[in-house]
């Protein structure tokens, strides 16, 4: 078996004028021996960006249906909440009327930002009869706050009446004038 040496053990035996020449040539050969490089290359990156931009294609408009959907939820909700409020409002202040917003608000019966007539993207308006006319009827709508585009807060609108029924269409995302057209709207089933 062949030993090899390590050719500093030929340089230290060679006399001093030559030791430095041959050391500077011998360090200037492990110079240029490049490091293994770490990182990404361009195209590796433009893999990864094309790739997280299919995925904000598919999953964005998915985010904005599921908001959409949250906010028609969080209306049925805020109706009922509304339909609950008149009958309580009825039963004591109102002396057997119904009252609007503001007044279901004033009495503390909603909370303040559904008392404000906006929440979770709808608009809500609740509308009673005259005081002293009967029978006390009332009707409430809510409808979308933005209509159209990417930012669209929902696509059906809702009313309710005294009867506790909730109804809903998206034939237009107008309030309903008035509650025969409320009771003629769909049911939504749930």
């Amino acid at each position: 078996m062949e030993r090899k040496l390590h050719p500093a053990f030929f340089i230290s035996a060679l006399p001093a004028r030559l030791k430095l020449p041959l050391k500077l040539f011998w360090e200037s050969k492990n110079m240029n021996v490049r490091p293994k490089e770490h990182g990404f290359s361009l195209i590796e990156l433009l893999i990864v960006v094309a790739v997280i931009g299919i995925l904000a294609s598919i999953a964005i408009p998915n985010l904005f249906a599921s908001r959409r959907s949250a906010n028609e939820g969080s209306a049925q909700s805020s109706l009922r909440t509304i339909q609950s409020c008149e009958l309580l409002y009825q039963a004591t202040t109102g002396r057997g009327d119904y009252g609007d917003l503001a007044a279901l608000r004033a009495d503390i019966l909603t909370d303040a930002v559904l008392g404000s007539g906006t929440k979770s993207g709808y608009n809500f308006v609740a509308t009673p009869t005259a005081a002293g006319v009967r029978p006390a009827l009332f009707y409430a709508t809510s409808v979308p706050t933005v209509t159209a585009g990417i930012g669209q807060t929902g696509t059906r609108r809702f009313g309710i009446s005294e009867d506790g029924v909730l109804h809903g269409d998206s034939v237009a995302l107008t309030p309903y004038p008035d509650e025969a057209a409320v009771r003629a709207a769909p049911l939504t089933g749930n």
